[in-house]
């Protein structure tokens, strides 16, 4: 998704109003400036899509009390932080949906699929924010020009990383689910990998 900022600082509530009355733009609050989100590519939204439906079938199967939320859910990293992110899994009993809920209290889990134009923030200011919030233990990033799938995950000490790629089936250590990578590219219409990488084996 596309992030727009707004000209002027807004509070909180100020913020939960502007989300509870605008219908067709969602937007991010990080320490007073909202930041509007535009919509991505086809790819995008599918990759989306079939992350959530993996990761609900996965975490039933598994007998895992968590709930799985798509972007339409804010993730509350802090007072003064929210986010949309593509997918997230909470795990905290306190998060389960209700008709007036809008906000994750407890992300465990953040799914971002990268796009051109956010791959940059996702990877940078973005990791930040989540590494911030002590609720979140693994973080996802999914391309959409080839098919490959980063996962940080917290230790007591550092994030570790791990990069999977065609035919893996992607770990997710901290909620004890596997995810295979076709599953997570099904109909996305994205290449197993780019011309350019081709090149360079």
């Amino acid at each position: 998704m596309v992030a727009q900022r707004s000209p002027r600082p807004m509070s909180v509530d100020e913020w939960r109003e502007l989300e509870r009355t605008s219908h067709d733009i969602k937007h991010e609050y990080i320490d007073g400036q909202v930041y509007a989100m535009s919509g991505g590519s086809l790819a995008h939204s599918r990759i989306g899509l079939n992350v959530c439906i993996a990761l609900e079938g996965a975490l039933a199967a598994a007998g895992k009390p968590c709930y799985v939320y798509n972007s339409d859910a804010a993730a509350r990293l802090s007072p003064k932080r929210y986010t949309y992110p593509d997918a997230l899994v909470t795990c905290d009993e306190r998060d389960q949906p209700t008709p007036d809920k809008t906000e994750v209290q407890f992300p465990h889990t953040i799914v971002e699929v990268l796009s051109e134009s956010t791959e940059v923030y996702d990877r940078g200011k973005k990791f930040g924010l989540y590494r911030a919030c002590p609720h979140i233990q693994e973080y996802v990033l999914i391309d959409t020009k080839y098919q490959a799938i980063e996962v940080y995950r917290r230790t007591s000490q550092i994030w570790t990383y791990q990069a999977y790629g065609p035919g893996d089936e992607v770990e997710l250590t901290n909620i004890g689910v596997r995810l295979p990578i076709a599953a997570l590219y099904r109909n996305a219409g994205v290449p197993e990998i780019t011309d350019d990488l081709e090149g360079e084996v």
